[in-house]
């Protein structure tokens, strides 16, 4: 198998775009001649009404278990050199990130076609649950990412 890094987690606390960006340095594959980084961040309507953040709630072994699935089965499908997905749980407010991921490979194309599957694949398989905090302090019932995609809710990006 190809010598790769695969890096999952499941955090309550805030994903630090420094501490990101200082690791796209460290430990590099020279043989990675792409690198790309998603990152989900909450936006501030949801249904069209403004909202503080959104509350990510996660079955968190079933999760995590889902997201080194993913991961792997990435790495195999695109010949991925890293992998890295972070995702918050808890409250996360508006303008922050949700969501953060990294795939290195040879090529970018690769890269970019991997980091997109990634966020697809976490969507509709990955058991975390999201209930937007409107500032209207009206809550409606909590979302499963799949079945707001089934709905066709363009709202349920991170």
């Amino acid at each position: 198998m190809a010598n790769w890094v695969c890096e999952v987690l499941l955090t309550e606390s805030a994903l630090d775009g420094a501490a990101h960006r200082a690791a796209a340095t460290a430990d590099v594959d020279l043989s990675a001649g792409a690198v790309v980084d998603f990152w989900g961040v909450v936006r501030e309507l949801e249904d069209g009404r403004e909202i503080e953040g959104i509350d990510y709630e996660a079955h968190p072994a079933m999760a995590k278990h889902q997201l080194e699935q993913i991961a792997s089965a990435a790495t195999e499908k695109f010949q991925l050199k890293k992998v890295v997905v972070h995702h918050r749980i808890g409250f996360v407010r508006a303008g922050a990130a949700s969501l953060f991921v990294r795939v290195a490979s040879s090529h970018r194309t690769a890269a970019f076609e991997a980091s997109n599957w990634i966020v697809d694949e976490l969507k509709t398989r990955v058991p975390i649950w999201k209930r937007s905090r409107f500032k209207s302090r009206e809550v409606p019932a909590a979302k499963t990412r799949s079945a707001s995609l089934r709905a066709g809710s363009a709202a349920t990006t991170p």
